[in-house]
């Protein structure tokens, strides 16, 4: 059972991507973590809208963003954190300290050796930041797909050289 499964089990929002990947697990989480945030002009675009860098590595990029590795091991990462990311600084925090109004995010990189996937699971605090989250979402979410399905087809290039 992946371990996000323990850190978020009832979410407000889930999105999951997978590549076929027929590499050691852990060569593959590790593949992942080390993309290029910015893996292509298409992904450095969308991160720029977004105001974020597009320097570094995919794992660099989480914790520039204030997101915690709360589990690593030879088949997954996992790392979480707190906030308002419909807001534009978006007030990240600790994901233990999540406060009234703000969304529990869990992203994960992880493999069973045939498919490498990443998985993001939103948890709302309360209604107000549900219903805040869900409509930044509506527009967001399809942008983010792309990015981790692009970074999902880095890792795999690079993992298969």
């Amino acid at each position: 059972m992946p371990a996000i499964d323990d850190l978020v089990p009832e979410y407000d929002a889930r999105e999951v991507h997978s590549v076929a990947l027929a590499v050691d697990p852990a060569r593959a989480v590790e593949a992942a973590l080390a993309v290029t945030v910015a893996s292509d002009a298409i992904v450095a675009t969308l991160l720029r809208l977004r105001g974020l860098r597009g320097t570094g590595t995919i794992g660099d990029s989480f914790a520039r963003m204030g997101f915690e590795e709360l589990e690593r091991n030879d088949h997954e990462v996992v790392f979480d954190a707190s906030g308002m990311p419909w807001r534009p600084r978006g007030g990240i925090r600790r994901f233990d300290d999540a406060a009234l109004g703000s969304v529990r995010v869990a992203t994960d990189f992880r493999s069973d050796g045939a498919r490498l996937t990443t998985e993001t699971r939103v948890a709302a605090i309360d209604d107000a930041a549900r219903r805040a989250f869900l409509r930044y979402w509506r527009v967001v979410g399809p942008f983010s797909a792309l990015i981790r399905r692009r970074w999902l087809a880095a890792a795999s290039a690079a993992a298969q050289r």
